[in-house]
């Protein structure tokens, strides 16, 4: 049974359009239903989960929402802008950019490949840059806005094997400090919402096991839900949240304690 929370009907959204960016599954799929109960207008991208991100869009729809699908890997700046593009095309405007794209790779650090490292930093943190860049335009002239990136616990704790993934959320915390700050006197606010463990499903069947150290829950008990992270992310979209910009605000059961 899928959670309800965060699923909230209401409209404090209303009149916004949201772009979900890797919101084909998991806290992507979670995230973009949330904000289409708010109210929002979704459209949903995803680059290689064409089939998952046509299946996001459906759920929305019949749950009465609004949202549709665009196709565009976030790492291509020519592809990222067409995205933006037409979704001004279908909804009228932009007002809040939900960077969640990315990749979960594992490689212990004397076996990554330049190309792997340069992959996830791509997808992760370039990618970030890029849609930013390409919705300023759109979120200035909605009069404000917000932005929110989806950082991980590992860019604050550090974890084994994954050198590229933990210097790539790193480096969203930063980039979240630096566009809060330059964005302010456009009235948008700019956040990182830290995910801990997640109980979300993995990309392919052949996957490996997650290693027993991180079958432990954190303290609270249990593993989180994806509508959990995305009940944080919609309530930093919303009016309630506009005095709160430049934080990474950590969503992990106790799993960590900044």
């Amino acid at each position: 049974m899928t959670s309800r929370i965060g699923m909230t009907p209401g409209n404090e959204l209303a009149g916004k359009v949201a772009l979900v960016t890797g919101g084909a599954r998991n806290i992507g799929r979670a995230i973009a239903r949330s904000l289409a109960a708010g109210g929002a207008a979704v459209m949903v991208n995803a680059n290689t989960s064409r089939t998952d991100a046509e299946q996001t869009v459906a759920i929305i729809k019949q749950d009465g929402g609004n949202a549709a699908l665009h196709i565009a890997d976030v790492t291509d700046a020519p592809a990222v802008a067409a995205m933006v593009e037409a979704t001004i095309g279908r909804f009228g405007r932009l007002d809040l950019l939900i960077n969640n794209a990315a990749v979960r790779m594992e490689s212990p650090f004397a076996e990554i490949k330049l190309d792997e490292w340069r992959r996830v930093l791509a997808i992760v943190l370039d990618g970030a840059f890029i849609c930013s860049q390409a919705c300023l335009p759109h979120l200035k002239r909605a009069g404000g806005g917000a932005i929110v990136n989806i950082g991980g616990m590992t860019g604050h704790k550090g974890a084994l094997e994954r050198a590229h993934v933990v210097t790539a959320k790193a480096g969203l915390v930063g980039l979240t400090k630096a566009l809060a700050l330059d964005l302010t006197p456009h009235h948008i606010t700019v956040n990182c919402v830290v995910p801990g463990q997640i109980a979300t499903v993995r990309g392919s069947p052949s996957a490996p096991a997650l290693p027993e150290h991180r079958l432990v829950p954190p303290p609270i008990g249990r593993r989180g839900e994806p509508e959990e992270i995305a009940a944080m992310v919609r309530m930093l979209c919303g009016p309630d949240a506009r005095y709160i910009t430049g934080q990474s605000i950590h969503v992990n059961g106790g799993g960590l304690m900044p």
